[in-house]
């Protein structure tokens, strides 16, 4: 394969406000420093004890969920040669974490050590209103992120993404939602996060068993972000993530810019996987048409004939007609 560089991610400046640049942009881009000034990037900037300790201080007294890679397997966090997880997930203080994080800094061989989308509302007192972005009125769940060296395969997330890189440093690969068949995706319901990966190592890929990728890769694009700068990963854009430093922390926001009454695009394609997908082919034709019908092209015709008020669940949705709808699903699959 042609070793060619990956395009960078752009850069944008903050001039207009980070609201206005969400709101008009629709590709990534990676704004640099925004975050510089967070009390927790200034003390991860002293040393990783000092961004512990600052962690620490606003900690709940309760137990954190922490994946650990099994030895010898490096820092991907994947599947074995098994397909089980190569990580244990436990629970534990966050005191004891980072003492197991210090004890390791320095280890050629020292397993991950990951703590993933840790809320940080539930997770800590102050530490959200300390260190934040204002991202204007958008419903956001703020998650932090906190580890040595890991590797995440290529995966997207339904909502839009900001991350801040706070301590360390990050390298985001990322790619156009249409890759998806190049990437060679892995299993939908048995993740090593809840969404299906990539199964190509992108560190070497295995072209043999993998020749899509090298599609994929064509149109990739990467960033490599120092603590303060931060990256805007929009709706289901695929996207690695690596934490290179030998101990970093990540802070990210989800939003979705739809109703919160309306239903995530995931569960319909589960539902279509459960109802649609097993049928034999002349009827998966007549449902693939139906769907264009109603959901995928949905014009004009589709109501016109049909008196004003008397629609139902065909006019555009309301919270009332989106509950009414939950409900007959939810009664459907009870059945």
């Amino acid at each position: 394969m042609a070793e060619t560089a990956p395009a960078s991610v752009r850069e944008l400046s903050v001039e207009d406000g980070l609201d206005d640049l969400l709101r008009r942009e629709t590709e990534p881009f990676v704004i640099r420093g925004i975050a510089s000034g967070w009390p927790l990037v200034r003390a991860g900037g002293k040393s990783p004890d000092e961004a512990r300790s600052y962690l620490l201080e606003h900690s709940r007294d309760r137990p954190f969920t922490v994946n650990i890679g099994e030895p010898a397997a490096g820092d991907r966090l994947f599947y074995d040669s098994d397909m089980q997880m190569n990580f244990r997930t436990g629970r534990a203080s966050l005191t004891d974490i980072f003492g197991g994080l210090a004890d390791n800094e320095g280890r050629a061989d020292a397993p991950v050590i990951y703590l993933s989308s840790i809320d940080m509302f539930d997770f800590f007192e102050g530490l959200h209103e300390a260190n934040h972005l204002d991202l204007g009125t958008r419903k956001l769940l703020a998650s932090i992120w906190i580890g040595n060296r890991s590797r995440v395969a290529p995966h997207n997330d339904v909502p839009n993404n900001v991350a801040v890189c706070v301590v360390g440093r990050r390298r985001f690969t990322l790619f156009p939602p249409d890759q998806f068949a190049n990437l060679d995706l892995g299993p939908v319901d048995y993740t090593p996060a809840g969404r299906p990966i990539s199964m190509v190592d992108l560190a070497n890929p295995d072209l043999d068993r993998f020749p899509r990728i090298v599609e994929a890769l064509a149109h990739a694009q990467v960033a490599e972000l120092e603590p303060g700068d931060a990256i805007f990963i929009p709706s289901l854009w695929w996207h690695q993530v690596e934490a290179l430093g030998p101990f970093n922390i990540l802070v990210n926001y989800w939003w979705r810019d739809v109703p919160r009454y309306l239903g995530n695009p995931q569960d319909a394609l589960h539902h279509a996987m459960l109802s649609i997908r097993d049928l034999d082919p002349a009827a998966k034709r007549l449902w693939k048409a139906l769907f264009d019908h109603y959901v995928f092209e949905n014009g004009e015709g589709v109501t016109a004939h049909i008196p004003e008020g008397a629609r139902g669940v065909l006019d555009p949705l309301d919270a009332e007609q989106a509950g009414k709808l939950r409900a007959n699903i939810l009664h459907g699959l009870s059945r």
